[in-house]
């Protein structure tokens, strides 16, 4: 087999054998015309070098597939550096957890990572001894993308939208913002205040309710003095408390009623929120599938998420040395991976899954292009590298997020093996 016919064979196989039941047809590209199209691609190796490029001049495209393979690749190079990012925050996360509990190494990827962190929790857990009884007391991350920078995104991505009138809706009952009306919902408070509902967080007074941190007062009816406490706690509670709380409250209210709300307000607002942050699932405005895709990956990437806040507590076990160990570690470590596990899952899978198929969308009309066997092969070799990039890149994603779901299922086991995780933890 000479040389061009490899390349031939092996250029347009690599987009080919991307998406099963795609037909691409090698016959109609010439060897001589593939060889040259390998070696004379532009700089698409960043998204800052992509935007640079008018595809359709580039290309000799007209101007709606210039736009798509553009927006496509825009969307494929975001997906990447998101998926990168992802994985290296669960590297360092599981990677801890899994040192901290006796298993140091040099993990590459995050499922490496987190499958020594399984293990070392398994080991510890056993050697705490079979009627070692685990309980997890957490609060949930919170994590919420900007419905304004997603509308502006859009309204620069695809020219037939008139930015001005982009409307991005946010899942109802996920809404959040600064409300200068009514709200009707929670409301988190930036400075310890009275709360007429239920308290998540601290109440210095009054309070009744469970609490993961230090109860004062009394714990199921009997005195306590900053211990924790595995039932009702009636006083003060220092952190995780959820709730009602005669005293001040910090951290968030959940009202009984619409109210004034001085902090951020998370459902529903009277008059129309500023600067809305959407924690669901977010309903694009009506553009083209490569601008949405892309806009909903940058955004992503730029999740503001509030950390989770994790307490361990740990009855029977055999070794108080151990049982200090295996709290510390996961007090430490597991909310950056509840981070990935419970804030951002949807959003990752989402953006993952809608990249994938604007890629493949791409891909098609890439291989549509064979009455012009000149364009349709340079095409084919410039966008082979970063679309195979992003498919693996969304398979990236959501190995990610499946481990870390099932180190928080392991966190959470008893030494006999059973799940321990306990109210207040969202999962």
């Amino acid at each position: 087999m000479s040389h061009n016919t490899t390349l031939r064979s092996l250029v347009l196989g690599a987009v080919c054998g991307l998406f099963v039941g795609t037909s691409c047809d090698i016959g109609s590209a010439v060897p001589g015309d593939l060889a040259k199209a390998a070696a004379g691609c532009p700089d698409i190796s960043s998204i800052e070098a992509i935007t640079k490029i008018d595809f359709a001049a580039e290309f000799g495209v007209d101007a709606k597939i210039g736009g798509e393979i553009k927006g496509g690749l825009e969307a494929a190079a975001l997906l990447k550096g998101f998926a990168d990012k992802l994985d290296a925050d669960l590297v360092a996360a599981c990677g801890g957890l899994a040192t901290d509990l006796g298993k140091p190494g040099d993990y590459k990827k995050g499922p490496d990572a987190c499958k020594a962190a399984i293990s070392a929790m398994g080991d510890i857990r056993g050697k705490l001894g079979g009627s070692a009884k685990i309980a997890l007391q957490i609060e949930p991350p919170r994590c919420s993308a900007s419905l304004d920078a997603m509308a502006e995104c859009v309204g620069k991505c695809d020219a037939s939208v008139d930015p001005g009138s982009v409307e991005v809706k946010c899942e109802p009952g996920k809404l959040s913002g600064q409300c200068e009306a009514e709200c009707s919902g929670s409301c988190s408070l930036d400075v310890a205040a009275k709360c007429d509902g239920t308290c998540k967080g601290s109440c210095d007074a009054k309070f009744s309710g469970t609490c993961g941190g230090e109860c004062n007062g009394k714990c199921n009816g009997k005195s306590m003095k900053g211990g924790t406490c595995s039932g009702k706690c009636e006083g003060k509670c220092s952190a995780q408390a959820e709730g009602t709380c005669g005293g001040s409250c910090s951290g968030s209210c959940a009202m009984k009623a619409a109210g004034k709300c001085s902090g951020t307000c998370s459902g529903d607002c009277s008059v129309k929120m500023k600067a809305p942050q959407c924690d669901g699932k977010i309903e694009p405005p009506k553009a083209s599938a490569e601008c949405n895709a892309k806009c909903e990956a940058d955004i992503s990437a730029k999740l503001e998420c509030t950390p989770a806040k994790v307490g361990v507590r740990i009855e029977g076990g055999a070794d108080a040395a151990l049982v200090a160990q295996y709290k510390g570690a996961l007090e430490k470590h597991l909310p950056a991976v509840l981070k990935i596990a419970i804030g951002m899952k949807d959003q990752a899978i989402g953006v993952a899954g809608n990249i994938k198929a604007v890629v493949g969308g791409v891909q098609k009309t890439v291989v549509s292009l064979k009455s012009d066997p000149k364009v349709g092969a340079r095409l084919t070799a410039c966008v082979a590298a970063p679309f195979k990039a992003a498919i693996d890149a969304a398979a990236s994603v959501t190995a990610n997020v499946d481990v870390s779901i099932e180190v928080k299922a392991s966190a959470s086991a008893s030494a006999s093996g059973s799940a321990g995780g306990s109210a207040g933890a969202g999962i």
